[in-house]
């Protein structure tokens, strides 16, 4: 059942309201990863968008806070990895604060241009960043892809209402 818009009683725009609104919009949820200084760092992210075909390009958003900004604020390279609905777990890990995100059982290995690879993700890239612009206290990172692998095995893993979820029909 859909809502009908209360346009006598509208809310201010603040940092509530948006996250409200997002809670209703259903994501994939994806892990981008980075070599760091202080050696592999990653998060999870649902902010992930295809920009273009031609040049191949995505962006993400990430924190200014976040741990993982020094190390994809500094790389040349990072992975994209799309989850399936059987990393429920790992994408639980790469959103713990203070996590040893690439500790076992996460199941890594270092890919091209040292970027780390995850095991077992639904499809995979690597991408040289080409830009990264200032969005409030986050940054959009731009990024082109150069390689990867969409040949996993299974369904989406999604983020809706503050919760992971599977596709049903």
């Amino acid at each position: 059942m859909t809502a009908t818009p209360d346009l006598a009683a509208p809310r201010p725009a603040t940092d509530d309201l948006l996250r409200s609104v997002f809670r209703r919009h259903a994501a994939g949820v994806a892990v981008i990863t980075a070599r760091g200084s202080g050696g592999p760092a990653g998060f999870t992210a649902t902010s992930l968008t295809s920009v273009s075909a031609r040049p191949p390009l995505l962006s993400f958003g990430i924190g200014t806070g976040s741990s993982c900004w020094p190390a994809v604020s500094e790389a040349e390279y990072v992975g994209v990895h799309l989850l399936g609905e059987h990393q429920e777990e790992l994408a639980a890990t790469f959103a713990r604060s203070g996590a040893d995100r690439f500790a076992a059982p996460t199941a890594w290995r270092e890919g091209p241009e040292g970027v780390p690879v995850l095991d077992g993700v639904l499809a995979w890239v690597v991408c040289r960043v080409v830009g990264r612009v200032p969005a409030g206290d986050h940054r959009i990172v731009l990024a082109e892809v150069l390689l990867g692998d969409p040949a996993g095995v299974g369904e989406p893993l999604l983020y809706h209402q503050g919760r992971y979820r599977r596709l049903r029909d």
